[in-house]
């Protein structure tokens, strides 16, 4: 083991541990008091032959530390990933494992995250979608010599992450490479990829604080979290004051360092100061920097039906499985609480779950039920049936658009581009493709799908005659009708020219 290893493995850990037990500390930074040889020979070439990569590196506090290029490319003999170079042995990954050497209790915070398990992805019903039904097998490389979908690879896998494979000569195979993906599959077995928000090779805090960082992942049609902000009165602080955040700040402490806008990383991950106890709240304990960004979060938004993390976490085998929403919750409201009063913080999350109720007993809840009992009078293929595919966007994108808009405060993703969307593909797609299917299930000839059809026309009957429904076969309350057009009379009066 040479000097430089010897630094990493034991001088480390030491003066890790001492940072540890400081309250306040936001990482465990450490340096070298010197430059090393190895890294000095490495910028003999990279200074000349990457100027962009070397002025990164040069700005950063990697540098500042003497960090460089050796300290963080540097490999074991054995290391699958591993290569002689220039008398060194290096690896061209930098994966979570590597920067646990220094930064040991953010990659055990970020390895116990959902954002680490990203790649997992790779197999399920949505990589189903670029593999085979926008994709085929046309993308052949040494890794995948029988092909593999250039739409998963160029699409999915760049947020979701890749399995990295390992060709020969530590050569990683261009499917699977470049790949920043936050879930990544490192060839040493870790998962995750710190520079998916930490960008090489500045690997820059204030970057990552930027919602613009968290976008690259967190936009579109299915999880609009990026476009939300924006619309909301946090973005719209944010736009306006972003000058003014301080957000190059070492601890970056809201209500010390900033307080005009927050930003993504403020309320999922930052740290947070103790508040004194006043008569109307009681005392709230300060909250360190967490690279675990479910510790914050009371509702899992991505299934058909919304659940509590801990039930996704246990699934996983993560350790957030033993911790509940409830104490979830409580963090997020020490984060509100810094800006807003306690009143403020309670009526929100009212607000809040009201729209994940409404979504589920409304349209979640049956609509799930009546696709499956659909099922019998569909094709076999999945995606080969109209009613998949509406089913499938109502919750996947109009319903998880409503519920993200609703949790992140912005109305229009909310109701237009959320509950107003899963509402018109629910009456005018969804119920006319079940009442198409009921009717050529009773005229089959096939006693299976008749049976099939008459229980789905019998729960959609049930469905639609509920006080949710009951508007759309005209069965709606007298006396909410009677009040309903009472109110049109008034607003049509209250503007009439």
């Amino acid at each position: 083991m040479n000097s430089t290893l010897v630094t990493l493995a034991f001088g480390c850990v030491g003066l890790a541990a001492a940072i540890v037990s400081t309250p306040r500390a936001q990482a465990q930074a450490w340096g070298l008091p010197a430059m090393s040889k190895e890294t000095q020979a490495c910028l003999e070439c990279h200074r000349r032959d990457n100027a962009g990569v070397y002025q990164q590196w040069g700005a950063s506090k990697h540098y500042r530390a003497n960090v460089g290029c050796f300290e963080c490319h540097m490999a074991a003999e054995g290391d699958p990933d591993a290569f002689l170079h220039e008398g060194q042995r290096i690896a061209t990954i930098v994966s979570p494992k590597d920067c646990a050497r220094c930064h040991s209790r953010e990659a055990a915070e970020f390895a116990g995250s959902h954002h680490s398990k990203g790649a997992r992805i790779l197999g399920s019903l949505d990589n189903t979608l670029a593999e085979v039904v926008e994709g085929n097998r046309g993308m052949k490389t040494p890794g995948f010599p029988g092909g593999v979908s250039a739409a998963a690879v160029n699409g999915c896998w760049q947020c979701h992450g890749s399995e990295v494979k390992v060709l020969a000569n530590g050569k990683l195979d261009p499917a699977t490479w470049p790949n920043t993906g936050i879930g990544r599959i490192n060839p040493d077995g870790s998962e995750g990829s710190c520079s998916a928000c930490h960008s090489r090779h500045s690997f820059s805090a204030e970057q990552a604080r930027h919602p613009d960082n968290c976008g690259k992942c967190h936009m579109g049609p299915d999880h609009p979290q990026l476009e939300i902000y924006y619309e909301s009165k946090h973005g719209i602080a944010f736009r306006a004051f972003k000058d003014k955040l301080n957000m190059d700040s070492a601890k970056w402490v809201v209500g010390e360092d900033y307080n005009l806008a927050p930003t993504c990383a403020t309320c999922h991950m930052s740290a947070t100061p103790a508040r004194a106890a006043t008569k109307d709240r009681a005392a709230i304990p300060a909250m360190p920097v967490s690279h675990d960004v479910g510790m914050r979060i009371s509702w899992n938004n991505r299934p058909e039906l919304s659940i509590r993390p801990e039930v996704s976490d246990k699934k996983m085998g993560l350790p957030g499985g033993d911790v509940n929403w409830e104490v979830r919750r409580q963090n997020m409201k020490h984060v509100c609480l810094n800006c807003h009063e306690q009143q403020w913080v309670d009526n929100f999350y009212v607000q809040y779950d009201s729209l994940i109720d409404l979504y589920h007993q409304k349209f979640a809840e049956p609509g799930l039920e009546l696709y499956r009992l659909a099922k019998p009078l569909m094709g076999p293929v999945q995606f080969a049936n109209k009613l998949d595919w509406t089913w499938y966007e109502l919750w996947h994108h109009e319903g998880r658009r409503a519920r993200h808009g609703a949790s992140m405060m912005g109305p229009d993703y909310t109701h237009w581009h959320g509950t107003y969307e899963v509402a018109k593909h629910f009456y005018v797609k969804m119920v006319p493709e079940l009442e198409e299917l009921i009717v050529k299930g009773r005229t089959s000839g096939d006693a299976t799908k008749i049976a099939a059809a008459e229980a789905l026309a019998k729960r959609l009957e049930e469905v639609l005659s509920t006080a949710n429904h009951s508007w759309y076969v005209n069965k709606m309350d007298p006396a909410e009708k009677a009040e309903r057009e009472q109110r049109q009379q008034e607003f049509q009066k209250r503007y009439a020219k």
